[in-house]
């Protein structure tokens, strides 16, 4: 029962994370039906800019608070990942908005392989380890251990995805985006800028992305050129669970995944015997997307046109 708590922490943890990622990939292909295989290099250079920032400020002035830290990552690693996400969007992706959707995939996949090696002609090859600038305060719930971090990430995570919903639901770009989503030919006719729409959407996915991208790297402690490839497949696998084109069903896939993930690092080895261990985690992403596209292709929750943004 304690490593079953204790997995479950864990699990909603990187469930948040994978939530607001898979956010990103929904949005685009909600709108513009485009999977965008390089969102995961977006959190990736997210993470590696916060980590540089937080590297800089204790080289520069020793010891920082977390708020300054975190708060000077934050501050220049969503304009930076913002701009990535646009520029990919306006040179890449929208010359190709009339194109075979396999066209725009492979775009994809190549604008994902050329962030990977501009990263790491920026940053090098080894991992960068995020300085010791937020104090371990933990939490005893039972047996288990809940940090003051992962309430944080749970939390903010929260509230991003709330206002998310709200902005989509509540505003006249979301108004705007929901209208694309549905028919962009008429959308247009109706006065909608679909230029605009299209990259607000990649413009707010990078901003979830480099949150991410901070809340990742704080946690784990470390950030690499190649993490971006693994993070995003798992999220665009949340993104399939919950119903890919749908923002609640990008929220309820992150958590479930997150979850799925943690219980089965947690069990394995005892299920099995010890024939496979704890490292066998990220299996259990690729099996969920497998059975999911076999038995329910829409998602938990399916895609829902009216509600898509």
């Amino acid at each position: 029962m304690d490593i079953f708590l204790q997995q479950i922490i864990n699990g909603l943890t990187a469930g948040s994370v994978y939530a607001l990622v898979a956010l990103g990939y929904t949005m685009v292909y909600g709108i513009i039906g485009l999977i965008n295989f390089a969102h995961g290099d977006v959190v990736m250079v997210g993470a590696m800019t916060a980590t540089s920032v937080v590297l800089g400020l204790v080289g520069h002035f020793g010891d920082v608070s977390v708020f300054v830290a975190l708060g000077a990552a934050l501050l220049v690693s969503i304009p930076v990942c913002m701009a990535l996400g646009w520029t990919a969007e306006r040179i890449a992706y929208r010359p190709l908005r009339r194109a075979p959707r396999l066209a725009a995939l492979i775009t994809a996949i190549g604008v994902s392989i050329i962030i990977q090696n501009v990263a790491m002609m920026a940053w090098g090859r080894n991992y960068l380890n995020f300085p010791h600038v937020i104090e371990p305060t933990v939490f005893q719930v039972g047996d288990a251990r809940l940090s003051m971090l992962q309430i944080a990430i749970m939390l903010g995570s929260a509230l991003i995805m709330v206002a998310l919903l709200l902005l989509v639901h509540k505003t006249r770009l979301g108004m705007a985006m929901r209208a694309t989503a549905q028919n962009r030919e008429v959308a247009g006719l109706m006065g909608v800028n679909i230029n605009t729409v299209i990259s607000a959407a990649f413009l707010i996915g990078s901003a979830l992305a480099a949150v991410a991208g901070v809340m990742i790297t704080s946690y784990y402690g470390v950030a690499q050129y190649t993490m971006g490839f693994m993070l995003g497949l798992k999220a665009f696998t949340a993104a399939v669970l919950g119903g890919i084109g749908n923002l609640g069903g990008a929220m309820l896939g992150g958590l479930l995944l997150g979850l799925i993930e943690a219980l089965g690092s947690g069990y394995v080895g005892s299920l099995t015997n010890g024939v496979f261990g704890s490292h066998y985690q990220d299996v259990f992403s690729f099996i969920v997307l497998v059975v999911v596209l076999i038995f329910r292709p829409s998602g938990l929750l399916g895609e829902r046109s009216g509600d898509r943004a």
